[in-house]
């Protein structure tokens, strides 16, 4: 038998020998196990963050106050409003498809870590704000139209984020948990508002 055929030969014996020894089968197990555990863990969060109440039992404040709005018989904020049109936390608080709910997940494992080992800082800080793409996700149209005096701060809203790095969001006037607005306003308030609509005519000019 040629020299690079026993070789080969005992290659392929050793290949054979350690996939069938225990340790092998001990680890494979660990992978699988693991991969079945991080599986069964995103889906049975998934199926619980469907609901307010969940996200409202580990999460600290000002969270638990925001909760305890949205059960209130009459909107207290813009949150709130979408409780009766059964918007939950995660609808908001998750960008995009499964993209956008898997980095949700992710942050929640993060925020949950933190609650049960005592590090989680009261009140809490915002680390990441609700995206555009989260509120587009169920009003598109806002943004769609065509521009006339009483939507134009929607429909030219992109063209300042183009040439603007720090334009404002969609929630530089629609805060969903500030209570200090009026419902007929949607809690928008006044003073907030008008200085985001006063830097948006900076940089795009009041005639644009």
């Amino acid at each position: 038998m040629p020299k690079n055929s026993r070789k080969i030969k005992k290659t392929k014996q050793n290949s054979l020998k350690f996939l069938s020894s225990p340790i092998f089968k001990i680890g494979l197990a660990i992978i699988v196990l693991g991969i079945l555990l991080t599986a069964s863990g995103f889906t049975f969060a998934a199926t619980q963050e469907q609901h307010d109440s969940f996200c409202a039992s580990c999460h600290t404040q000002p969270e638990s106050t925001f909760y305890e709005r949205s059960t209130t018989s009459q909107p207290v904020d813009l949150a709130s409003v979408h409780t009766p049109k059964k918007t939950r936390c995660i609808d908001c608080h998750s960008g995009i498809g499964l993209r956008g709910r898997l980095e949700a997940e992710l942050l929640g494992a993060h925020n949950a870590l933190a609650f049960y080992t005592g590090t989680a800082v009261q009140p809490a800080k915002l680390t990441r704000q609700v995206g555009d793409a989260s509120c587009l996700k169920c009003h598109a149209e806002a943004v769609a139209q065509q521009a006339t005096q009483n939507n134009h701060f929607h429909v030219f809203l992109s063209r300042w984020q183009q040439v603007d790095a720090s334009a404002a969001r969609c929630v530089g006037c629609h805060q969903g948990h500030n209570n200090k607005g009026s419902a007929d306003l949607l809690f928008l308030e006044r003073a907030t508002t008008q200085q985001v609509c006063e830097s948006c005519h900076l940089a795009l000019g009041a005639g644009d």
